[in-house]
């Protein structure tokens, strides 16, 4: 006698590599080179066998890609630390390329000199990864012969390397951009430069490249920057407030600021409004960076392209992984003026 009741269906199991390789009509080694990038496939069969992948829901064995491929498909990213707009867009643009590649990303932040050192010893954990992405400090100049401890591939990013693959701004060309634009406008000329030490351990070139083709475009023009126009401070809002105070005692308004970063082009801003000062007539402020905040608050600034930057240093760290064997490569980008109402009354 009955009792209504189904007979338990059957599980279906998971689609396997042999499902992959039967169902594109190609090899099992074909389908493994696909899942391992392999530059040895055919475009239009990469696309098939990727299809093919997609179609059945198959997902490949993250533990044995790495045994098969004696990788740890994970990529080490080294920069000073996480707290600002820009290495958070730079860590997208990063992580966007190598995740569209099946890499993975572990991050190591250089927040002090002890810190710092643990990475100048070859058995530090980064340097146990596929590759390397340094970003806006070249390590490689405190090792001897100028080379990071590691035979792993390595690349730089919002620096320029002799030895090293590099992506990177032309932060001089910005600065002369920068002078071109506000000396269009008339009146006095003033700078905000950027203290460039991080805990006094090493220095980038980022900010006082920029000052450099600055201090250039001006020169070219006759109109050099006198030193008592100059302002030194550290990466903040407050340090464009000080600044602005500064040179209210030096100039009376309309005066022109060009502050090296957006940050501090905002205190500018800031303190400006502060003192019932309009924006744009009394004080025409110019940034860098190109901050997405900065569009709402009306603050003309050099745009970089920080995303596409980490993307072209990604990318060039998976042709290296990949087998490429040509001599150090650099991508430079230009930086984009936006003009809006704070130079633009």
């Amino acid at each position: 006698m009955g009792t209504g009741s189904k007979p338990p269906s059957k599980r279906r199991s998971a689609p396997t590599i042999d499902d992959v390789a039967r169902e594109a009509g190609v090899g099992i080694g074909t389908v493994s080179r696909v899942i391992n990038n392999s530059p040895a496939v055919r475009p239009e069969t990469r696309a098939k066998v990727q299809a093919v992948m997609e179609k059945l829901g198959y997902v490949p064995n993250p533990h044995a890609r790495r045994i098969a491929g004696g990788r740890s498909y994970t990529v080490s990213v080294l920069l000073p630390f996480v707290g600002t707009e820009f290495y958070l867009r730079l860590i997208e643009g990063i992580e966007e390329e190598l995740g569209a590649q099946r890499y993975d990303l572990a991050l190591f932040t250089l927040l002090s000199r002890k810190r710092l050192e643990r990475f100048l010893n070859s058995s530090a954990l980064a340097y146990h990864t596929d590759g390397l992405i340094v970003a806006s400090y070249d390590l490689s100049e405190r090792f001897p012969g100028g080379y990071l401890p590691t035979d792993r591939p390595v690349v730089m990013v919002d620096a320029q390397s002799r030895a090293y693959d590099s992506a990177y701004l032309d932060n001089a060309l910005g600065g002369r951009m920068a002078a071109e634009h506000l000396l269009e406008l008339g009146g006095p000329i003033f700078a905000v430069q950027i203290e460039e030490e991080l805990d006094r351990v090493f220095a980038s070139t980022v900010f006082s490249s920029r000052l450099g083709g600055f201090r250039q475009a001006l020169a070219a023009a006759r109109r050099p920057l006198a030193p008592e126009h100059l302002y030194r401070t550290r990466l903040s809002a407050e340090g464009g407030q000080m600044a602005l105070q500064r040179f209210l005692t030096l100039a009376e308004p309309p005066l022109n600021v060009f502050a090296a970063a957006d940050v501090v082009a905002l205190g500018v801003a800031e303190e400006a409004e502060r003192r019932g000062l309009v924006v744009g007539r009394d004080v025409r402020i110019l940034g860098f960076d190109g901050q997405p905040w900065t569009a709402e608050r009306g603050l003309s600034t050099l745009e970089q392209p920080v995303e596409a930057m980490g993307r072209a240093a990604a990318r060039m760290l998976i042709e290296r992984l990949q087998g490429a064997q040509p001599e150090p490569r650099e991508r430079r980008f230009e930086p984009k003026l936006q003009v809006r109402a704070s130079t633009s009354p």
